[in-house]
């Protein structure tokens, strides 16, 4: 069977960074780093929670310094994702990671956005969602926004990522508000790290149209009834959630579950340079793992092509791709 055509809903563009083109931007930038070869730093990829992961995310990005490289990372991505079988994706920028290292807003975007719009020639479509960080002071967030608007940059939507444990989701209310008031669109990681309540937060203070994440959802009986009643699309990531220490395996990751409550998941591979795998073998391994069905599959495919930002004629022509791969014997 061909590959199956993919949406990607949650995916971190520095999450791509390979050890071979952070060693090359190094290289570029004249950054020291304290990693031999590629092989080197892959050997510290074992985390032991999201914190752990999230020191050695930081220091890599390190090697950012232009918008050249921020052009030449995105490229890079769409190119391992087109031989993934992705046929749209919505990635993340975590924009205040590098305004914060003293890199102008403009030229972070300018990069990205110069590489997604070569997206079609690769046979896909992107959007970018510029990510906001839980961590960082609220006010912060306010300020990232507004860089956004004023750049110009053609951006989907706002989205909140890294650690859930701090801070509530009502201290970026005014953030999320300022991006609604602008027409882009919301997301937010919840219910991953953070208990089922989190999810609720987003959805009811941040009024985010999508949760990435929200497996722990699964916890909250009522919670699960009304996701699935409202059809809130959930962008879950089975590597990431397995490799971060939120399941003991794949074997017990709730993904089928999440399906047979009706619930509006899809599959992602979230920061794939560090977890093991692009969102095909994220397919791969789940679907050995839970023992998916074809059915289960053509659920997926099709929850992601529903779930994406896109205006109705790309939706019609994601829909018939995904209705063309169900169709192929």
């Amino acid at each position: 069977m061909p590959t199956m055509p993919t949406v990607e809903l949650h995916l971190h563009l520095e999450g791509t960074l390979e050890p071979e083109l952070i060693l090359a931007l190094a290289e570029r930038n004249r950054v020291d780093l304290p990693y031999a070869d590629p092989e080197d730093l892959r050997s510290r990829y074992e985390f032991t929670d999201l914190q752990s992961f999230l020191d050695l995310y930081n220091a890599n990005l390190d090697v950012l310094r232009t918008g050249e490289d921020f052009h030449d990372l995105t490229a890079a991505y769409l190119a391992r994702a087109a031989t993934a079988g992705v046929r749209h994706a919505e990635v993340f920028l975590d924009l205040q990671s590098h305004t914060g290292r003293g890199l102008r807003p403009e030229e972070v975007l300018d990069g990205v956005t110069a590489a997604l719009d070569t997206s079609r020639e690769r046979g896909l479509t992107s959007g970018l969602i510029v990510t906001l960080m839980r961590h960082l002071p609220p006010e912060g967030a306010v300020e990232a926004v507004r860089q956004v608007l004023d750049s110009g940059a053609e951006v989907l939507g706002i989205g909140m990522c890294s650690t859930e444990l701090v801070r509530h989701a009502r201290d970026f209310a005014p953030a999320f508000g300022l991006a609604r008031a602008h027409g882009l669109r919301l997301t937010s990681h919840a219910g991953e790290e953070g208990p089922p309540q989190h999810v609720a937060d987003v959805l009811d203070i941040l009024h985010v149209e999508r949760v990435d994440h929200g497996v722990r959802a699964m916890e909250d009986p009522a919670l699960v009834e009304r996701l699935a009643a409202d059809q809130v699309p959930l962008t879950v990531c089975p590597l990431s959630n397995v490799r971060l220490g939120v399941f003991p395996s794949l074997g017990e990751h709730p993904l089928r579950r999440m399906l047979d409550a009706g619930l509006l998941v899809t599959v992602n591979s979230d920061d794939p340079a560090y977890f093991g795998g692009y969102v095909d073998e994220n397919f791969r391994q789940v679907t050995a793992a839970l023992d998916l069905s074809a059915d289960h599959l053509r659920t997926l495919a099709r929850n992601a092509v529903e779930a994406a930002w896109v205006d109705d004629a790309r939706r019609a022509e994601l829909r018939d791709e995904v209705a063309g791969w169900a169709a192929t014997p």
